[in-house]
């Protein structure tokens, strides 16, 4: 699989794009996945743990004690925004522009890697999940918060309709098919938890395919 060079150009145009207003964006939907981002980092074990999309750093309270984090994002407004928290919370993170489709990191470098709310942006999930294998130890674990295209297929059809425009406004999808996805993508499922909106939200946990 190669990277769609011009996909992923406009992806990182629409977020540096809205940088400046993304927390302000974001506002309403925190408080639905305030509970939601601590469940999932606890799950987190270590010692090196890698979080994708890190955008404006919304996840930093919760890393884990103890843990090497590191911290990559496709959009430098985004990645500055993030440093910026990461100074205001004294949290240690290794923070860097990076594709997920492309990391710039050896093969099993990490225990964990960790996303939310990133696959529905990516250009190409398999290619990206299946890069996030790559980068994870043998027996390692991807683990993530993902809104994607309801099961009914009345309201998926709507999502599928409605999908176009949500993208160019915002750069996220609303139709993806993410558990497929990871599937896909070098993963072997061991959880995937219905979290509210009959499924559109789902925390997923998997592990590296041996």
């Amino acid at each position: 699989m190669t990277i769609d060079e011009k996909a992923t150009e406009r992806t990182r145009a629409r977020y540096q794009r809205i940088a400046p207003l993304y927390d302000a964006m974001e506002i309403l939907a925190e408080r639905r996945y305030s509970s939601w981002r601590p469940r999932l980092w606890s799950l987190a074990q270590g010692p090196k743990v890698l979080e994708v999309g890190v955008g404006t750093g919304k996840n930093m309270s919760y890393y884990p004690d103890g843990a090497e984090m590191t911290a990559v994002d496709l959009t430098p407004g985004m990645l500055e925004r993030a440093k910026k928290r990461a100074a205001e919370l004294k949290v240690a993170v290794n923070l860097q522009l990076g594709d997920a489709q492309a990391l710039a990191f050896p093969d099993a470098s990490f225990d964990d890697v960790i996303a939310t709310f990133v696959f529905c942006s990516v250009p190409d999930p398999v290619l990206g999940l299946t890069e996030l294998a790559r980068v994870v130890k043998p027996d390692g674990r991807l683990l993530l918060l993902e809104h994607m295209r309801a099961g009914n297929e009345v309201a998926g059809t709507i999502m599928d309709v409605l999908n176009p425009a949500v993208v160019r406004m915002t750069g996220a999808n609303i139709n993806r098919r993410t558990v497929e996805n990871v599937q896909q993508s070098g993963w072997q499922l061991e959880q995937v938890e219905d979290m509210g909106m009959k499924g559109v939200f789902k925390l997923i946990v998997a592990r590296r395919a041996k």
